[in-house]
């Protein structure tokens, strides 16, 4: 029998690891920019300095403990607003949860990644694809955001990596994901180190398949772009 039953339940578990992550880079990457755009370009200092407070703190607090503290929190806050309002009780199921706490936790490394890019490309040349005529979201689209991404992508390589190891950590709240139906099938089958080691397969599978998308993103970014020789 294949995997003694476990194949098909393991694959299950991949794709569902698969969707969390994209998902969670999603809101990853909608947050990044929206703090970046803050930290940087926004007018008001509550806005800045909001962007601020969200970076410093979350990526000063362990991911496990975050996840646990908002899985937890907004279930807590949940039910004191459905039992206030007499509303039927609402379940936070571990999937959505999982995909809002690891979005919101990522974004956080996501925001210095392209503030670090944003800020890397030229003033100069902002200013005269203004000066040329260009409105300012022809600048943003044809000037800052391609040389914005060529410095981005080694930054966001790493931190989607991180991400997707760390879908590991949803298992804790329920999730049916890759890691949680390899516990289960370790512990029913008594070849844990088997199951468990799929798992690690499975995960660096996948991320060397993204390694390759990254390389080719990179060399599509990076056109036209003379690299320096080593000596």
């Amino acid at each position: 029998m294949y995997l003694m039953g476990y194949g098909p339940q393991l694959l299950a578990g991949t794709l569902e690891t698969i969707q969390l992550a994209v998902l969670s880079l999603a809101v990853s990457l909608v947050l990044g920019l929206g703090a970046a755009s803050c930290k940087l370009f926004a007018p008001s200092r509550l806005l800045r300095f909001s962007a601020a407070v969200y970076t410093t703190v979350i990526r000063g607090i362990p991911d496990l403990v975050l996840l646990l503290l908002i899985f937890f929190s907004l279930q807590l806050y949940l039910n004191d607003l459905t039992d206030a309002l007499s509303l039927p009780y609402i379940d936070i199921e571990p999937f959505s949860a999982g995909v809002a706490t690891l979005g919101f936790i990522y974004g956080a490394y996501f925001t210095e990644t392209f503030r670090g890019a944003f800020m890397a490309v030229p003033r100069g040349q902002l200013e005269a694809g203004i000066a040329y005529g260009m409105s300012r979201w022809q600048v943003f689209s044809r000037v800052l955001f391609p040389q914005m991404m060529r410095h981005a992508l080694p930054g966001l390589e790493n931190n989607w990596l991180v991400l997707l190891k760390a879908t590991a950590l949803v298992s804790l709240i329920g999730l049916n994901d890759l890691v949680k139906v390899a516990q289960n099938a370790g512990n029913v089958t008594f070849h844990m180190f088997l199951f468990i080691s799929i798992t690690g397969l499975i995960y660096l599978a996948l991320t060397t398949l993204s390694n390759s998308v990254f390389y080719f993103l990179n060399r599509r970014y990076s056109v036209g772009i003379k690299k320096a020789e080593l000596w």
